[in-house]
């Protein structure tokens, strides 16, 4: 990887780092289309792993006493059928044309934007997330595996069961690192990873360690709405380009 590539790897897992320490997510959501329009998808997802893995570990560890919040009981059957989504989306990223996925992640980049400002008031009652977590894990899994990103369909099942803050970021986080966990070795079977990517992956913690507590005071000073907002339309200029090819 280039000088350039090296600069641009930074800015994305900055920019991602920010998001993740105002919010509690965005890494993969906002630093991997970036990096995807730089080094290709499959490397892309690669070098997102480790930070992936490390970032959600602490911060299951950082909110661990939420784990008996309610409201959490989804998340077996979230996992479980995610794990087999992985194996799905694996597949395709390893078959199907990397321009193919590149479009649909921009698509469903735009389509989490759209749903985000037509129903940010969408809640599901805790009966209904039992229910529907598996299905939601299983599509949450295949785009994970497919394409790097879980958040357009894990995260919104996931905010709109309307949890505790608390019990929402260590929700999310154990479910990226789980998936995280999941796609490594399956992306090592499926003969996809390289071993160069685990060295840029560890490369990839310097600038999230640096940028993550930036974050964390611009969402102590910033409204959740507003950095919401930006976020969103980050997103939507990334999508755009995935789809357009620019």
């Amino acid at each position: 990887m280039d000088i350039q590539a090296l600069v641009w790897l930074t800015l994305a897992l900055g920019a991602g780092a920010i998001a993740k320490g105002a919010t509690g997510l965005g890494l993969p959501l906002i630093a991997l289309p970036l990096l995807t329009t730089v080094v290709g998808l499959q490397q892309a997802i690669g070098i997102m792993l480790i930070p992936i893995l490390s970032t959600n570990a602490y911060q299951i560890w950082t909110y661990r006493a939420a784990r008996t919040l309610p409201g959490l009981a989804f998340l077996p059957g979230f996992l479980g059928l995610g794990a087999v989504g992985i194996g799905l989306g694996t597949w395709a990223l390893d078959s199907l044309p990397e321009r193919t996925l590149e479009i649909g992640l921009g698509i469903m980049l735009l389509a989490y934007v759209v749903l985000r400002l037509a129903r940010p008031g969408l809640v599901l009652s805790e009966q209904a997330g039992r229910r529907m977590g598996p299905v939601a894990g299983l599509a949450a899994g295949t785009l994970q595996g497919a394409t790097g990103i879980a958040a357009p369909i894990g995260v919104t099942f996931i905010h709109a069961l309307g949890l505790d803050r608390r019990a929402s970021v260590f929700a999310v986080s154990v479910m990226f690192l789980g998936f995280g966990m999941v796609q490594l070795p399956a992306l090592v079977v499926a003969g996809i990873y390289q071993l160069s990517w685990l060295w840029l992956g560890v490369f990839a913690c310097i600038p999230i360690v640096v940028f993550m507590p930036v974050g964390e005071w611009l969402g102590r000073i910033s409204s959740q709405r507003t950095f919401d907002l930006m976020i969103l339309g980050f997103l939507t200029l990334a999508g755009a380009r995935m789809v357009i090819g620019i």
